[in-house]
Order: structure tokens, then sequence, then C-alpha cells
């Protein structure tokens, strides 16, 4: 079966809404555990019993990425009650590092969602702010559309004050939509991993909720290696497949930063490599990808979504792949290799990388659930996924989402 071929129907399920996740437990790490084995027998514990189920001698692998108050409300016009307009920022375009957009003073621009976007047809939008004993003004001009995104250009005239100062004191977290609530304060810190560090996300990678430093000093005590990465989670994680077939389905692209002695330890590595998420799943099987790409001659800036099941791919051993990183690299003169991903992992795919995950249940009918379902079963005729969630369906305890239980599959 083409992959491509593939229908999202059968990836669905039946989630009830009160079975959704609205806040996490109050203890993150006792949230609890659905365990299957590498026999593939199941189990449920709590979360804190992690550090014990982890093979001997496996590498843990997460993602720092911090979750920015993306969500900016602006009001049209000088009243008070002028046409809410809200701006979700997506992802820098000028400057279009991360790093460097926030420390902007004076003006950048972002890719956009703009909500009530036909009340703004034109001119700027204000938002006058008073941040640290600063007395300025925030502009807004949207500068171009493309579908449903903007561009949009953000200034202000205080050189002292940084963009990122300016969203931390005035903008919102941005919770996932299906929780059916505002944004409430406890989420500035309950949507962050403990291990969060570096500012770019709009969307949490939320199996890392569940750890707490209790966890990971567990997990340092039994010799599991502990590693970070850097994927910055975009707003199309919310986005279900709409299409009949996954073939018609264009995967968004996201940011990919992974420092050399990651990839010099994945070259040389006997570890097993457990993943903690879907967001450092990708980006550790996105990484062999871009290796064989950049051996292959081709450009590794991005990787397309399709290029793994492409008849022309090296298919090399990992550690030639990620060679072929670290020679880039040398080319370069950089430290961290900096990419963007579009891969589409589904039943069919064969991972290289991964050999264990870290993950939450995922919404039906989701890219997140074909990842999951490539990992348990390589045969889309045989889907393994349905009888877990079938498992955790017909236990009331277990929670879904972004707030919702955990799984550990090995």
């Amino acid at each position: 079966m083409n992959i491509r071929d593939i229908r999202i129907e059968n990836f669905d399920y039946p989630l009830p809404d009160e079975r959704i996740a609205r806040h996490p437990l109050a203890q993150r790490d006792r949230c609890l555990l659905l365990f299957k084995d590498s026999d593939g027998a199941l189990s449920t514990r709590s979360f804190h019993e992690l550090p014990g189920l982890l093979p001997a001698g496996s590498m843990l692998v997460y993602n720092n990425t911090r979750v920015i108050n993306a969500r900016l409300r602006f009001r049209k016009g000088e009243a008070a009650d002028g046409a809410l307009i809200e701006i979700f920022c997506l992802e820098p375009v000028e400057p279009a590092d991360y790093a460097c957009n926030f420390a902007s003073v004076s003006g950048c621009s972002w890719t956009c969602f703009v909500g009530n976007s036909k009340r703004w047809k034109s001119g700027e939008l204000l938002m006058p702010l008073s941040i640290d004993g600063h007395d300025f003004t925030l502009r807004a001009t949207r500068v171009s559309r493309e579908g449903n995104t903007s561009v949009v250009r953000f200034d202000w005239d205080d050189r002292e004050i940084t963009f990122s100062r300016i969203i931390s004191a005035v903008g919102e977290i941005p919770i996932p939509p299906y929780l059916n609530r505002g944004t409430e304060e406890s989420d500035s810190t309950d949507y962050q991993t403990v291990f969060s560090h570096i500012d770019g996300s709009v969307a949490a990678p939320t199996a890392g909720l569940h750890f707490t430093p209790e966890v990971l000093e567990a997990i340092d005590a039994v010799g599991i290696a502990r590693r970070e990465l850097t994927l910055h989670v975009g707003a199309g994680t919310f986005q279900p497949v709409k299409s009949d077939t996954i073939g018609e389905h264009d995967m968004h692209s996201e940011f990919i930063a992974v420092d050399r002695s990651l990839i010099g330890e994945l070259a040389a590595t006997e570890r097993r490599i457990i993943a903690v998420g879907t967001t450092s799943v990708r980006t550790l099987e996105s990484l062999y990808h871009l290796g064989c790409r950049l051996a292959a001659g081709l450009p590794a800036d991005v990787l397309p979504q399709w290029y793994p099941y492409d008849p022309s791919h090296p298919d090399l051993p990992v550690a030639e792949a990620m060679k072929a990183i670290l020679s880039h690299l040398d080319t370069t003169g950089e430290n961290t290799f900096v990419a963007s991903t579009r891969l589409m992992i589904a039943p069919g795919y064969r991972y290289r990388v991964v050999k264990g995950m870290v993950t939450n249940f995922h919404q039906p009918k989701s890219t997140l659930l074909l990842l999951v379902s490539a990992f348990l079963a390589s045969d889309p005729a045989n889907p393994d996924w349905r009888e877990i969630y079938d498992y955790a369906l017909a236990d009331s305890r277990y929670r879904f989402l972004s707030y919702g239980d955990a799984c550990l599959f090995l």
C-alpha cells in the first residue's frame, strides 16, 4: 500500500469531552503511565515510576523549547471598546532567527494568524504600554497576506525594550483550542516543561509536562543519560488531517536545532534512544534524513515531508548520516545544526534513530496519532494503536490530550 493512500478515517476514535483533561494534576509526576513493554504487554503505572522502567544504559532525549506569550490583543482605533483584533505570532520573519528576533529593539516582523481579520483592513493597530517604567506605544502593521496567515510588522520607539520583554509583559500564552476554555494565570507555569529554556514555541511539547525535578534526579540515579534538543512547536500541531488520505495533507514546517555534541553521540553511541514526545521524535528522525540529504549532495535546510519514502533515498546507516552533518558543521564552522522539518511519519515509516518514546494520548485523525501508530506497527492493517487507546478508554481514570496522562512505548 502506498503510504499516501492511507485513509485518515482509520485513525479516528470516540473521545468523550469529559475525558479531555482541562488542567494538569497538582503533582505532575503522579499522572497515569500506560506502559507497553518490549514484549507488547500493557500495564498501568504512575509516571513517577518511569526511571525504573527505562532500559539500562539508554539515552533520554527531550525538547528544551519554551512556549512564548504568542497572543497579542489590540483594539481597533483609540476607543477602549473598539473592535478586538487578536494577533497570534507563529514564526519570525525579520529577523528570521528566533533569538535575534526576540532581542530586537524598535521593530521586528512575524508570520501571524489574525483574529477578527475582517475588521482590520488597513492602517496601524496601537497598544499603549508601560513596562518597567518605560512608557511607549506598540504599533502593528499588516505587511502582506498569504492564505490564512499574515506577515505583521511590530514597531515601538524605546530601544531599551526588547520584543521578548513586550510579549512577556502583555502577551498571552496560547493553550490548545480543544481545552475549550480561556487561558488562566496557572497556565503560564503549567504549560511549560521543567526543562524548557529556549523561547520559540506556540504549543508545549506536552509529553515533557509530566517530568519533575524529582523524576529527573531518579533518572540520573539509575544511570540513564539525558540530552536535549530544540524543536519550536508550531500551531499546525493542533490541526487534524482534514483530507480523506494523508497524501493530500500538507505538513507544517517546524524549526529544529541540535548541538554538535549530541550529533556526535548519535554517530557513535550504541545506547537505546528514548525520545520524550513526538517533537523529539520528529527532530531525531529528521536529523537522520537531513544527514542523508547532505551525504547525497542535496539541500538540507528543509526536510520535505515525503523524502523518507523517496526511492532515491540512500538509506545510510545512522552513524554515516550523523557524520555527514558533522562534516557540514566543520565546513560552516557552526556548533549547532539548524534546519526546518516537514517530516510526515505514518504507518509504513521505518524508524532509524528512536527506539522508544514517552508520549501523551493524541487527538483523533491527527498526524501525531499517525506517528505513534508507525512506531507501534509498520503494517497499517494491524493498528496496535487502537488496542492501546481502547485499553485507556476502558479505564475511566485515564485523561487525554495535553494535560492528560502519558504512555511509554518500548
